[in-house]
Protein backbone atom coordinates (compact mmCIF):
# COMPACT_ATOMS: atom_id res chain seq x y z
CA UNK A 1 0.00 0.00 0.00
CA UNK A 2 2.48 2.26 0.70
CA UNK A 3 4.43 1.90 -2.00
CA UNK A 4 1.62 2.50 -4.43
CA UNK A 5 0.92 5.79 -2.54
CA UNK A 6 4.19 6.99 -2.72
CA UNK A 7 4.09 5.79 -6.77
CA UNK A 8 1.24 8.06 -7.04
CA UNK A 9 2.72 10.57 -5.48
CA UNK A 10 5.80 10.43 -7.55
CA UNK A 11 3.79 10.47 -10.59
CA UNK A 12 1.67 13.15 -9.81
CA UNK A 13 5.03 15.24 -8.87
CA UNK A 14 6.24 14.32 -12.40
CA UNK A 15 2.92 15.69 -13.94
CA UNK A 16 2.74 18.65 -12.28
CA UNK A 17 6.53 19.74 -13.42
CA UNK A 18 5.84 19.21 -16.84
CA UNK A 19 2.99 21.33 -17.07
CA UNK A 20 4.81 24.10 -15.24
CA UNK A 21 7.42 24.62 -18.08
CA UNK A 22 6.55 24.67 -21.75
CA UNK A 23 8.90 23.17 -24.00
CA UNK A 24 9.11 25.77 -26.21
CA UNK A 25 9.03 28.77 -23.58
CA UNK A 26 12.17 31.34 -24.30
CA UNK A 27 15.09 30.39 -22.77
CA UNK A 28 16.76 34.08 -22.07
CA UNK A 29 15.96 37.70 -23.33
CA UNK A 30 17.04 37.04 -27.35
CA UNK A 31 14.57 33.71 -27.69
CA UNK A 32 11.73 36.18 -26.00
CA UNK A 33 12.89 39.48 -27.94
CA UNK A 34 13.07 36.83 -31.94
CA UNK A 35 9.56 35.03 -30.42
CA UNK A 36 7.81 38.47 -30.20
CA UNK A 37 9.13 39.53 -33.03
CA UNK A 38 10.21 42.69 -32.06
CA UNK A 39 13.09 44.59 -29.48
CA UNK A 40 11.56 46.87 -27.06
CA UNK A 41 14.00 49.65 -26.66
CA UNK A 42 14.38 52.61 -23.97
CA UNK A 43 15.04 55.46 -25.52
CA UNK A 44 14.76 59.72 -24.58
CA UNK A 45 12.83 61.57 -26.88
CA UNK A 46 13.68 65.17 -26.06
CA UNK A 47 17.34 64.77 -25.82
CA UNK A 48 18.78 66.30 -28.68
CA UNK A 49 21.19 64.76 -30.65
CA UNK A 50 20.46 61.30 -28.79
CA UNK A 51 16.61 61.02 -28.79
CA UNK A 52 14.48 63.80 -30.34
CA UNK A 53 11.15 64.48 -32.54
CA UNK A 54 12.11 66.21 -35.81
CA UNK A 55 10.01 68.87 -37.24
CA UNK A 56 7.83 65.84 -38.38
CA UNK A 57 7.09 64.17 -35.30
CA UNK A 58 9.57 61.02 -36.10
CA UNK A 59 12.04 59.84 -33.09
CA UNK A 60 15.38 60.07 -34.65
CA UNK A 61 19.11 61.13 -32.81
CA UNK A 62 22.53 59.29 -32.39
CA UNK A 63 20.93 56.59 -29.72
CA UNK A 64 17.80 55.65 -31.61
CA UNK A 65 20.24 55.04 -34.80
CA UNK A 66 22.43 52.74 -32.25
CA UNK A 67 18.96 50.94 -31.42
CA UNK A 68 17.84 50.74 -35.02
CA UNK A 69 21.46 48.77 -35.26
CA UNK A 70 20.32 46.35 -32.69
CA UNK A 71 16.90 45.90 -34.67
CA UNK A 72 18.82 44.88 -37.54
CA UNK A 73 21.48 42.47 -35.59
CA UNK A 74 18.51 40.47 -34.42
CA UNK A 75 16.23 40.37 -37.17
CA UNK A 76 17.73 41.46 -40.13
CA UNK A 77 15.38 44.44 -40.38
CA UNK A 78 15.74 47.41 -38.25
CA UNK A 79 11.92 48.32 -38.67
CA UNK A 80 11.24 45.63 -36.19
CA UNK A 81 11.67 47.77 -33.11
CA UNK A 82 9.37 49.47 -30.43
CA UNK A 83 10.56 52.35 -29.13
CA UNK A 84 9.22 52.96 -25.23
CA UNK A 85 10.38 57.04 -24.32
CA UNK A 86 12.46 57.03 -20.83
CA UNK A 87 13.66 60.14 -18.96
CA UNK A 88 16.63 59.58 -16.60
CA UNK A 89 13.80 59.41 -13.57
CA UNK A 90 11.82 56.24 -14.60
CA UNK A 91 14.18 54.73 -16.97
CA UNK A 92 15.45 52.35 -14.54
CA UNK A 93 12.01 51.55 -13.65
CA UNK A 94 11.29 50.52 -16.95
CA UNK A 95 14.05 48.46 -17.56
CA UNK A 96 13.63 46.74 -14.25
CA UNK A 97 10.02 46.15 -14.45
CA UNK A 98 10.65 44.80 -18.01
CA UNK A 99 9.05 47.04 -19.88
CA UNK A 100 11.36 47.56 -21.98
CA UNK A 101 14.47 45.06 -23.15
CA UNK A 102 17.46 47.23 -22.84
CA UNK A 103 17.96 50.96 -22.59
CA UNK A 104 19.73 53.14 -24.84
CA UNK A 105 19.15 56.35 -23.62
CA UNK A 106 22.54 58.63 -22.61
CA UNK A 107 23.09 55.61 -19.64
CA UNK A 108 26.34 56.48 -18.15
CA UNK A 109 28.11 53.42 -16.31
CA UNK A 110 28.76 53.71 -12.89
CA UNK A 111 30.16 51.54 -10.24
CA UNK A 112 26.65 51.49 -8.61
CA UNK A 113 25.05 50.38 -11.58
CA UNK A 114 27.02 47.92 -12.60
CA UNK A 115 26.05 45.70 -9.54
CA UNK A 116 22.56 46.40 -10.76
CA UNK A 117 22.46 46.15 -14.52
CA UNK A 118 24.37 44.76 -17.47
CA UNK A 119 26.24 47.09 -19.94
CA UNK A 120 27.85 46.83 -23.02
CA UNK A 121 31.14 48.13 -24.57
CA UNK A 122 30.48 51.51 -24.95
CA UNK A 123 29.29 53.68 -27.82
CA UNK A 124 30.33 57.19 -27.13
CA UNK A 125 32.00 59.20 -24.47
CA UNK A 126 30.22 62.41 -22.84
CA UNK A 127 31.79 64.68 -20.09
CA UNK A 128 29.91 66.43 -17.57
CA UNK A 129 30.11 70.73 -17.92
CA UNK A 130 27.92 73.48 -17.22
CA UNK A 131 25.50 75.49 -18.75
CA UNK A 132 24.84 79.20 -17.83
CA UNK A 133 23.36 82.09 -18.68
CA UNK A 134 25.05 84.75 -20.89
CA UNK A 135 26.90 87.08 -18.98
CA UNK A 136 27.19 85.02 -15.71
CA UNK A 137 29.94 85.55 -13.62
CA UNK A 138 30.39 81.61 -13.12
CA UNK A 139 33.32 80.55 -14.33
CA UNK A 140 34.04 77.35 -12.87
CA UNK A 141 32.80 74.38 -10.78
CA UNK A 142 34.15 75.70 -7.27
CA UNK A 143 32.10 79.23 -8.21
CA UNK A 144 28.92 76.96 -7.52
CA UNK A 145 29.32 77.01 -3.38
CA UNK A 146 25.85 78.01 -2.05
CA UNK A 147 24.75 78.63 -5.46
CA UNK A 148 21.34 76.90 -6.81
CA UNK A 149 22.21 74.38 -9.42
CA UNK A 150 19.80 72.82 -11.70
CA UNK A 151 20.26 68.91 -12.31
CA UNK A 152 18.57 66.08 -13.82
CA UNK A 153 17.03 63.84 -11.71
CA UNK A 154 18.26 60.10 -12.22
CA UNK A 155 21.65 61.24 -13.88
CA UNK A 156 25.02 61.22 -12.54
CA UNK A 157 25.24 64.75 -12.34
CA UNK A 158 23.66 65.08 -8.49
CA UNK A 159 25.66 62.48 -6.81
CA UNK A 160 29.07 64.43 -9.02
CA UNK A 161 27.92 67.20 -7.88
CA UNK A 162 27.67 67.01 -4.38
CA UNK A 163 30.90 65.33 -4.24
CA UNK A 164 32.61 68.46 -5.71
CA UNK A 165 30.55 71.08 -4.34
CA UNK A 166 29.01 69.93 -1.43
CA UNK A 167 27.45 73.13 -0.70
CA UNK A 168 25.67 73.81 -3.63
CA UNK A 169 21.90 74.34 -3.68
CA UNK A 170 20.58 71.15 -5.87
CA UNK A 171 17.10 71.87 -7.84
CA UNK A 172 16.01 69.09 -9.36
CA UNK A 173 13.76 68.47 -12.82
CA UNK A 174 12.45 65.51 -14.45
CA UNK A 175 13.44 66.58 -18.35
CA UNK A 176 16.32 68.60 -19.51
CA UNK A 177 14.40 70.87 -21.63
CA UNK A 178 12.60 71.63 -18.29
CA UNK A 179 16.02 71.92 -16.57
CA UNK A 180 16.42 74.45 -19.37
CA UNK A 181 13.80 76.39 -19.45
CA UNK A 182 14.29 76.94 -15.24
CA UNK A 183 17.45 78.24 -16.21
CA UNK A 184 16.51 80.55 -18.76
CA UNK A 185 13.74 81.80 -16.18
CA UNK A 186 16.36 82.83 -13.31
CA UNK A 187 15.47 80.07 -10.90
CA UNK A 188 19.28 79.35 -10.58
CA UNK A 189 22.91 80.04 -12.14
CA UNK A 190 23.56 77.05 -13.96
CA UNK A 191 22.60 73.40 -15.23
CA UNK A 192 25.49 70.40 -14.32
CA UNK A 193 24.82 68.10 -16.97
CA UNK A 194 26.87 65.76 -19.98
CA UNK A 195 27.96 68.19 -22.34
CA UNK A 196 26.40 66.23 -25.48
CA UNK A 197 23.26 67.07 -23.87
CA UNK A 198 23.59 70.80 -22.89
CA UNK A 199 25.20 71.48 -25.90
CA UNK A 200 21.84 71.53 -27.76
CA UNK A 201 20.91 74.39 -25.97
CA UNK A 202 23.65 76.33 -26.10
CA UNK A 203 23.52 75.99 -29.97
CA UNK A 204 19.84 76.53 -30.32
CA UNK A 205 20.30 79.82 -28.18
CA UNK A 206 22.90 82.35 -27.83
CA UNK A 207 21.90 83.21 -24.38
CA UNK A 208 23.02 80.60 -22.73
CA UNK A 209 26.84 79.55 -22.58
CA UNK A 210 28.25 75.88 -22.34
CA UNK A 211 31.19 76.65 -20.92
CA UNK A 212 34.93 74.90 -21.71
CA UNK A 213 36.08 72.55 -18.96
CA UNK A 214 34.75 69.23 -18.18
CA UNK A 215 34.61 67.28 -15.01
CA UNK A 216 33.93 63.48 -15.55
CA UNK A 217 33.99 61.25 -18.06
CA UNK A 218 30.89 59.74 -18.73
CA UNK A 219 30.92 56.17 -20.56
CA UNK A 220 27.36 55.73 -22.78
CA UNK A 221 26.70 51.89 -23.24
CA UNK A 222 23.39 49.99 -23.51
CA UNK A 223 22.07 48.63 -20.48
CA UNK A 224 20.78 45.44 -19.69
CA UNK A 225 18.64 43.69 -16.77
CA UNK A 226 21.47 41.86 -14.95
CA UNK A 227 21.66 37.99 -15.47
CA UNK A 228 22.13 35.14 -17.36
CA UNK A 229 19.33 35.86 -19.69
CA UNK A 230 21.16 38.96 -20.79
CA UNK A 231 24.14 37.24 -21.50
CA UNK A 232 23.61 36.26 -25.38
CA UNK A 233 22.32 39.30 -26.41
CA UNK A 234 24.54 41.23 -25.17
CA UNK A 235 27.40 39.26 -26.41
CA UNK A 236 26.14 40.12 -29.77
CA UNK A 237 26.03 44.17 -28.97
CA UNK A 238 29.25 43.84 -27.63
CA UNK A 239 30.25 42.26 -30.99
CA UNK A 240 28.48 44.56 -32.97
CA UNK A 241 29.71 48.14 -31.38
CA UNK A 242 33.34 46.73 -31.55
CA UNK A 243 33.01 45.86 -35.13
CA UNK A 244 31.27 49.50 -35.42
CA UNK A 245 33.97 51.27 -33.88
CA UNK A 246 36.63 49.24 -35.88
CA UNK A 247 35.37 50.26 -39.29
CA UNK A 248 35.12 53.41 -37.91
CA UNK A 249 31.44 53.53 -38.56
CA UNK A 250 30.64 54.93 -35.15
CA UNK A 251 33.25 58.14 -35.36
CA UNK A 252 31.18 59.11 -38.67
CA UNK A 253 27.27 58.54 -37.04
CA UNK A 254 29.04 61.09 -34.28
CA UNK A 255 30.11 63.16 -36.85
CA UNK A 256 26.84 63.27 -38.02
CA UNK A 257 24.81 63.70 -35.18
CA UNK A 258 27.71 66.91 -33.67
CA UNK A 259 28.71 64.83 -30.88
CA UNK A 260 32.29 64.13 -31.76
Amino acid sequence: MFKRVLCLLLFIMIIATGCGRKKDEPKDLLDTIKARGKVIVGVKNDTKPFGFLDKDGNLIGYDIDIAKKIAYLIFGDENQIEFVPVTPSNRIMKLNSGQVDMLVATMSVTSQRLQLFDFSTTYHIAGQAIMVRKGSPISSLKELNKKKVIIVYGSTSEKNLRLAVPDAIIIGYKTYPEAYRALKAGKAEAIVADDTILLRFAIDDPSVVLLSKRYSMEHYAVAFRKGKKSERLLDKVNFMIESMVRSGEISRMQEEWGIK
